[in-house]
């Protein structure tokens, strides 16, 4: 065996070897770190298979040159390895995996960096670094660039697409909808693996960044024939609030299990439990966010369409044309502002805000903001609330204020000397730290009110308290499971995506709205208290208010919930039970769900409310 042919069979098992140890790498991470439900052991089985056809065409990038170069092999090997990494990492804040859109709005948001340090497990290093084992592998046993049979070349070659295709086609059979439902990432990634999924997304994204330009107003007829389709009758609550202040005040992080949880006997939530009972209180009211979370909520309420599947439409789509909430109240002669103890940057609220039709919008700048009445991501709860009473005391009536609330952020950090509870003590400390900031928030609220009686500004108006998004992701449910002394399965994961909406009119007396709904559906909520017309609208949502109202909460990842029926992980469940039940009750609603979360999606892509007169 001549030197040359004798190089060439060593970059070859170099090139194997990159292919197995990643195929394995990314097979342990699917089984391991991504909460995938597998039915079955054929499930298992091609949970290693659908990824080997995109690696073998990956690390191809290296082999399939004129001269194969290693280097180059290991250098794509260790790239593939960090983008593996990358969706680890987010998966375990988010449940979710990376797309496009979220790439580029890591700048507004802030990426994952203080909070980062609480997603480390202590084998991540080697997901990573095994880079330079094969480096010096390399180095040791001189695997230097080779010249590569063409028909080796082209057999390999041959071999990712089958492999990769056959993939396709198996994953089509199982589920025939799974292009049109690529919103489902789960499902996706589980279908085809990760680096399939990423080059769709990378197609995806190219598609609908151009949308907007080949739009016209027949994109929207049908449309907004569906919308009004779903129009109903006003409640006998219209108008109850009728040109009182809108006070909103969004929750962050917070979930509906945690009012009446008890700790050793305290209430981690006293005030919000009081406050409930004098009030409008929906029990079943869901977050519906996506990757956007506290934008995403912002999102829904204010034009009561749905978030999209990928980043953030604060992000993406700043310069639409939306019928908005604040637009409404303007027409109204509202004066629309917004409070929040962090950078206008973030989450690009300096521009949606003004897209969306907010006349001020005080941020981090007009408060007074120090390293004592701070901490994670911005300004304490309660200092906000005391330092905006003198900016709503000089706001012209009527006028809407929303409040941002910031320190039951995610990873839930507060000093001794503001900790008003016992925590419990199960294996998370993220979980612990939580019902410590929730009972903070908790008594900011509380303070808030105070002030805003003492100062003669409660009576006049109306206070929306909503929940913006889950506070403990799927990564959480062991410790849950283990402070509720149960197992937190699918049915009861879904069930912890509660979060508060309370309504607090004060002296109307209190009542519980048992109907299931989401933040879609609050802005029509609002404006029927209110009794405010919009003089254009396309809503998504209805208000929670009518005994019309049909039982329906559609999720971004096309899971939904109704009266009877959970439907998730590609699993329908009986809502009382939890048990599984035939699939035929919940595909019955498959269609609603598609055209909900796709019309919306038209009309954010399309820029389409750009047509509606």
């Amino acid at each position: 065996m001549g030197l040359e042919e004798r190089q060439a069979t060593s970059v070859w098992r170099f090139y194997l070897l990159l292919v197995a140890l990643l195929v394995l790498k990314a097979y342990f991470v699917y089984r391991f770190e991504f909460s995938f439900t597998l039915k079955g052991v054929g499930e298992e089985v091609f949970l290693v298979i659908n990824s080997i056809g995109s690696i073998v065409l990956l690390l191809g990038i290296g082999l399939f040159r004129k001269r194969s170069k290693p280097g180059l092999m290991l250098a794509v090997y260790f790239i593939l390895s960090a983008i593996l990494y990358g969706n680890i990492l987010y998966y375990r804040f988010y449940i979710d995996f990376i797309t496009v859109p979220v790439l580029f709005q890591f700048g507004n948001v802030g990426g994952l960096s203080q909070s980062t340090v609480e997603l480390f497990n202590f084998y991540d290093p080697i997901l990573i670094l095994d880079s330079v084992i094969l480096f010096f592998i390399l180095k040791r046993f001189k695997v230097r660039s080779s010249t590569l049979s063409t028909k080796r070349k082209k057999r390999t070659a041959v071999t990712g697409v089958s492999i990769l295709l056959g993939s396709t086609v198996i994953a089509l059979i199982l589920n025939p909808l799974l292009f049109e439902k690529s919103y489902d990432r789960e499902l996706f990634v589980k279908s085809l693996g990760s680096y399939t999924y990423h080059a769709y997304d990378i197609v995806f994204n190219s598609f609908t960044s151009i949308t907007s330009v080949f739009a016209d107003d027949t994109d929207i007829s049908e449309i907004k024939q569906f919308v009004d389709k779903k129009e109903i009758e006003a409640s006998s609550f219209e108008g109850v609030a009728k040109g009182k202040n809108l006070i909103l005040i969004s929750l962050e992080s917070t979930q509906s299990f945690m009012l009446d949880e008890e700790i050793d006997g305290e209430q981690v939530t006293p005030f919000l439990n009081k406050l409930k009972e004098d009030s409008y209180y929906f029990p079943n009211f869901y977050h519906q966010t996506a990757q956007g979370k506290t934008s995403d909520a912002e999102f829904m309420i204010d034009t009561s369409l749905y978030p999209l599947s990928g980043g953030s439409v604060f992000v993406r789509k700043p310069e639409n044309e939306f019928f908005s909430l604040p637009e409404a109240l303007n027409s109204a002669d509202y004066s629309t502002n917004s409070f929040h103890g962090n950078d206008r940057e973030f989450w690009n609220r300096e521009n949606m805000y003004k897209t969306l039709g907010y006349d001020r919008f005080y941020s981090k700048k007009d408060f007074e903001v120090t390293d004592e009445n701070s901490i994670n991501y911005g300004l304490k709860d309660i200092p906000f609330f005391e330092q905006s009473i003198p900016y709503l005391k000089d706001l012209k009536e009527p006028y809407s204020a929303k409040f941002l609330t910031l320190t039951n952020h995610f990873p839930y950090l507060l000093e001794e000397e503001d900790r008003m509870i016992a925590i419990p003590e199960t294996q998370e400390e993220v979980v612990n730290r939580y019902f410590a900031t929730i009972r903070y928030e908790d008594e900011s609220i509380k303070r808030f009110f105070e002030e805003m009686k003492a100062a003669g500004l409660y009576e006049d108006a109306i206070f929306v308290l909503y929940g913006d998004h889950y506070g403990l992701s799927e990564t959480y449910n062991e410790a849950l499971g283990e402070y509720f002394g149960k197992q937190i399965g699918p049915v009861e994961h879904v069930q912890l995506q509660k979060v508060p909406l309370i309504i607090h009119i004060p002296n109307e007396e209190g009542k519980v709205f048992e109907t299931v709904g989401g933040q879609v559906d609050l802005k029509p909520t609002i404006l029927e208290l209110l009794r405010i017309k919009e003089k254009t609208s396309l809503n998504f949502g209805t208000s929670l208010l009518s005994s019309e109202r049909k039982d329906f909460v559609i999720f971004r990842d096309g899971s939904f919930v109704t009266e009877e029926l959970i439907y998730t992980k590609n699993t329908c469940y009986n809502k009382e039970t939890g048990a599984k039940t035939n699939r035929n009750k919940c595909s019955k609603h498959f269609g609603k769900v598609q055209n909900e979360l796709d019309y919306s999606d038209k009309v954010i892509y399309g820029d389409l409310l750009r047509f509606v007169e």
